[in-house]
């Protein structure tokens, strides 16, 4: 055998390794695979692109609105919330800067202008990125699939919904120009914080028409599509800068803007809309919940509510609604209350047909739900006093009666006036003006407590009230809206209305479901006893405690602070709006100097002003009722340990206190005006106090107790009794 036949392997030797690694039988397999694969992935490719080709366009595309979902409405048409997921808002194009439509371009999908609705490419790259990575992490849609979805389909993360937002996509493409889709998706993108569209985002951010924004604001804007919630600069103000920066640095790259632009919107700060999140996405949190609750009783049930497609036209005041938002949050702040626990609620309602015009149960709905309005209850304080003296006029008294403003004992209870401050004999109605505790006390003493229980549940006032002298000066708790309720009988001549939040609800093709009755009203006081205890408490924002809640116009109310300040209250009214408010603390602590005319009597103004504004300076249509002219030239400061001693009571004494310096003059009525009360004149004057005495609770002293119809008059030991004011 010739040796050149013989294998390298039979002579000892390994044979050569072959120089082409595709004779690797497993590297041909898988060569193999992946070329079948492309092929396959080609083909589908071809195949889809043929059959997205061949779809017919979507009818009446043009005419298109989003989906149909419930509304509220205020009065005046303003939607003030809106469920499931849509608020549509429309633009123009041609409306929209140029610079805001180029940043989303840049953003969200730079060949826009050169695709046919998909990215095939695009999604083949972020199927390879998905599938490393094990879960979602790349979309890769085009505005035109981000639109499709929008107006189609859900937001489900799937294969399927992808396939079928190409699907619309491409016909989206077919049946209306790149503009009109760039246009659809400018009003209906959501954005973050309740803002659908960019309408809705330049306001609820930054307060702004569309033609405001300066180049940072809308590049913050166009940010956001790829994930509203992270991105909102209401969440992470940090990480929506960032984003913001980064949308800068593409509109850059893409030539849109040049270097020097991009570095001044770059350091521009972020000026956001003063108002919180909550109040641009649900203007009335608090209002829109007691609502929902009023259509549940009407029958609806929340699922009908919520996916009913729904007009629910309410009563809210829409202006006065918003003043009322910004006026807590503001007059807290600037009296130092920033905390969580620093709280205010307003009530507003006409007193003439019960329209609820303002709603706010707490500063900020987002962190506490808790309705300070409806379903706190909290001591009223000498806002309750109106009522002791109501109670008083029905029995025949006269605002003109005389009452001894001086220390009393009533069994075992010595109350005592604010700063322990006392003016001798004054009128009822300077007795109200000035909010004092003992003639309040005094009163009671003389009508019985039976009366004006009975009167506070005609009234309207349903919490417990104990048989107990101490609710003279508001020592039982009650609720925002219902003292305000019974205010109402004030300012309606003598009627009680009840207040209502819903005018009608109308279904998705406009029938009517349900329209508000004419509100139910029921005879409470004599117009004679209204008049004249609104003429007492038009002294009271004239020349009284609430000189700080004078708008100027025929009004009248109460001042309310309960002892150590935990409670404060103003509430008050003009012929057309009842308005009531309190401020205070969550934990039930102490507020240090504030009273009813401070805090309370600012925002009461502040909302008035506008809700007032629809009736100008109409007064009250009442029989006249005369206030014989008054003025007490002198205020005692006594302590409880001397109020009870011998004292002479004739003018050389008087003459001898007021040599002292312990004579004061009450404000004369005459030389008050609104412009001249400054913000130290609001702070409680304290007088100095010999010794404090510690008084005995009216539940030790023995009284004949009885029940009025309907009411639980459980006694309730009370163990300090408001300071007044």
């Amino acid at each position: 055998m010739r040796r050149n036949n013989i294998p390298p392997y039979a002579r000892g030797g390994r044979p050569k390794k072959s120089k082409n690694k595709l004779d690797n039988p497993i590297i041909r397999l898988i060569s193999a695979i992946l070329v079948f694969s492309l092929g396959v992935a080609l083909a589908g490719i071809m195949a889809l692109k043929l059959y997205l080709m061949s779809l017919p366009p979507i009818k009446n595309l043009n005419s298109l609105k989003p989906n149909i979902v419930t509304t509220f409405c205020s009065s005046d048409g303003q939607v003030i919330k809106t469920f499931a997921a849509y608020t549509y808002s429309n633009v123009e194009l041609k409306e929209v800067p140029e610079q805001l439509v180029k940043a989303l371009i840049a953003t969200e999908d730079k060949n826009f202008y050169h695709h046919q609705g998909y990215d095939l490419m695009g999604l083949a790259r972020s199927m390879v990125a998905n599938i490393l990575a094990g879960r979602v992490v790349q979309g890769a849609s085009t505005i035109t699939q981000q639109l499709s979805r929008i107006l189609f389909l859900s937001n489900e993360k799937t294969f399927t919904r992808k396939i079928k937002e190409i699907q619309v996509a491409a016909q989206i493409e077919k049946t209306i120009s790149k503009d009109k889709i760039l246009e659809m998706y400018l009003n209906n993108v959501y954005l973050g914080s309740g803002a659908y569209g960019v309408k809705g985002a330049a306001k609820i951010y930054f307060n702004k028409n569309l033609n405001q924004l300066t180049l940072s604001e809308m590049a913050l804007i166009a940010g956001l599509p790829q994930a509203p919630s992270v991105y909102s600069p209401y969440n992470n103000l940090k990480l929506a800068e960032k984003r913001r920066n980064q949308v800068l640095l593409r509109m850059l790259k893409m030539r849109f803007i040049d270097k020097k632009t991009y570095e001044a919107a770059k350091k521009e700060p972020i000026k956001l809309s003063t108002m919180p999140m909550l109040y641009a996405t649900n203007k009335a949190p608090y209002f829109c919940d007691y609502v929902m609750k009023e259509l549940e009783k009407l029958g609806f049930t929340e699922d009908e509510i919520v996916n009913g497609g729904y007009k629910i036209v309410t009563t809210l005041d829409y202006k006065a609604q918003l003043k009322a938002n910004e006026a807590i949050i503001k007059n807290l702040n600037a009296w130092g209350m920033k905390s969580d626990k620093n709280q205010a609620a307003i009530f507003s309602f006409s007193p003439i047909d019960g329209r609820i015009l303002v709603y706010a149960g707490g500063k900020d709905y987002t962190k506490s739900q808790y309705d300070r309005v409806l379903q706190s209850q909290r001591p009223s304080g000498s806002a309750f006093k109106p009522i002791i003296y109501t109670a008083a006029i029905e029995k025949g008294y006269s605002p003109n009666d005389m009452i001894e403003d001086m220390p009393v004992k009533i069994g075992n209870w010595t109350p005592r006036n604010y700063g322990n401050k006392y003016r001798g004999k004054i009128p009822l109605y300077t007795a109200l003006m000035i909010s004092s505790n003992v003639c309040a006390a005094r009163l009671m003493d003389e009508i019985g407590v039976r009366p004006v229980i009975q009167l506070d549940r005609v009234m309207g006032i349903t919490t417990p009230i104990p048989y107990d002298y101490t609710i003279a000066l508001g020592s039982h708790s009650v609720k925002l809206y219902e003292m305000t309720r019974a205010f109402g009988v004030f300012a309606n001549g003598g009627y009680k209305v009840e207040p209502y939040a819903i005018e009608r609800v109308e279904s998705s093709r406009g029938t009517i479901l349900f329209e508000a009755k004419k509100a139910r009203t029921s005879k409470v006081l004599n117009i004679n006893t209204a008049a004249t205890m609104t003429a007492i408490m038009k002294t009271v924002i004239t020349s009284g405690t609430g000189r700080a809640a004078n708008i100027g116009k025929p009004a009248a109310g109460k001042t309310g602070t309960t002892d150590d300040s935990k409670d404060a209250y103003f509430i008050g009214f003009t012929p057309d709006v009842v308005t009531g408010v309190w401020v205070g603390n969550d934990d039930n602590s102490k507020m240090g100097g504030i009273t009813g005319g401070t805090i309370p009597a600012l925002i009461w103004k502040d909302v008035m002003v506008v809700a007032t504004e629809p009736y100008g300076n109409a007064d009250f249509e009442y029989p006249e009722v005369v206030l014989n002219p008054f003025k007490a030239s002198q205020v005692s400061v006594i302590s409880q340990e001397d109020a009870f001693k011998e004292k002479d009571e004739d003018e050389e004494a008087d003459e001898e206190n007021a040599a002292e310096g312990n004579m004061a003059p009450i404000p004369d009525p005459a030389t008050i005006k609104p412009d001249s009360i400054k913000p130290s004149d609001l702070m409680p004057q304290t007088a100095p106090i010999k010794k404090k005495e510690t008084q005995t609770p009216m539940a030790e002293v023995q009284l004949e107790r009885v029940e009025a119809p309907k009411v639980n008059f459980a006694p309730i030991p009370v163990t300090t009794a408001p300071t007044g004011q």
